[in-house]
């Protein structure tokens, strides 16, 4: 990736965004029938698919939980989902990681003790990897379970930022990951500005690292405004069919 420039002279990166900018984002609700909630999301060329299911039963009384819902979180890369054409189990280390950080961070966020003895499933597939494939996983998981109508204490919103060029860069895509600069991955609740879930991948500097991190929770506040934009198009839309 030698003498790429991620950043031009006028100050546009390689995709023609500014330095602040979201990619572009489409989310559509209740793509999956069979499931009590599920949502797609595409942000830039990144692809995902969420469903939920649940709360229901437990299959086993020893995965019961007499206080909460248990939530189990399964995270999948579809075999085409990147240039790379090797096989991917579900099973696979990093899939394992991303599944423990979606079940962490939304176990903040859901009203679990709604539902005692009870289980909520939440399944995320990568269709399509452009870049920040975490955050929006965790966008899609916090639009199925609202289709799903589970509730939330919030959304949970979900945004990279990045650090090239000296400068703070948001919602990094493929080519910008892999420039070699840190990354900083962050989920927020966004009406109180809670981080549910940070992660850095690479290093960077303590001198940065505030306006790396501001960067990354005003995505997070940007991603809300679209996604609930969105919420309320689609209830907007429902009321309207049933009042025919």
């Amino acid at each position: 990736m030698a003498g790429i420039e991620y950043l031009s002279p006028e100050g546009l990166r390689v995709d023609g965004r500014r330095p602040p900018e979201l990619r572009k984002l489409k989310c559509q609700l209740g793509v999956f029938e069979q499931a009590d909630g599920s949502a797609s999301i595409e942000q830039g060329n990144t692809k995902v698919l969420a469903t939920v299911y649940g709360p229901h039963d437990v299959s086993l009384r020893s995965q019961a939980l007499h206080d909460r819902a248990a939530i189990n979180c399964q995270f999948s890369m579809a075999p085409f989902s990147t240039s790379e054409r090797h096989k991917r189990n579900r099973g696979d280390r990093r899939s394992e990681e991303i599944s423990l950080a979606l079940r962490q961070t939304f176990e903040a966020a859901l009203l679990t003790e709604l539902f005692p003895h009870s289980k909520i499933d939440i399944y995320i597939q990568l269709l399509q990897s452009d870049g920040g494939n975490c955050s929006v996983c965790v966008n899609a998981a916090t639009m199925a379970l609202i289709d799903a109508g589970i509730p939330m204490k919030d959304y949970v919103c979900a945004s990279t930022a990045g650090y090239i060029q000296d400068t703070p860069m948001l919602d990094l895509n493929y080519l910008e990951e892999t420039s070699g600069g840190p990354r900083l991955t962050v989920a927020t609740l966004p009406k109180s500005g809670k981080i549910v879930f940070l992660q850095m991948d690479s290093r960077l500097h303590q001198d940065h690292l505030e306006k790396v991190l501001d960067t990354a929770v005003q995505g997070c506040r940007k991603t809300y405004t679209v996604l609930d934009s969105i919420v309320k198009d689609n209830l907007k839309n429902l009321q309207h069919s049933f009042a025919f």
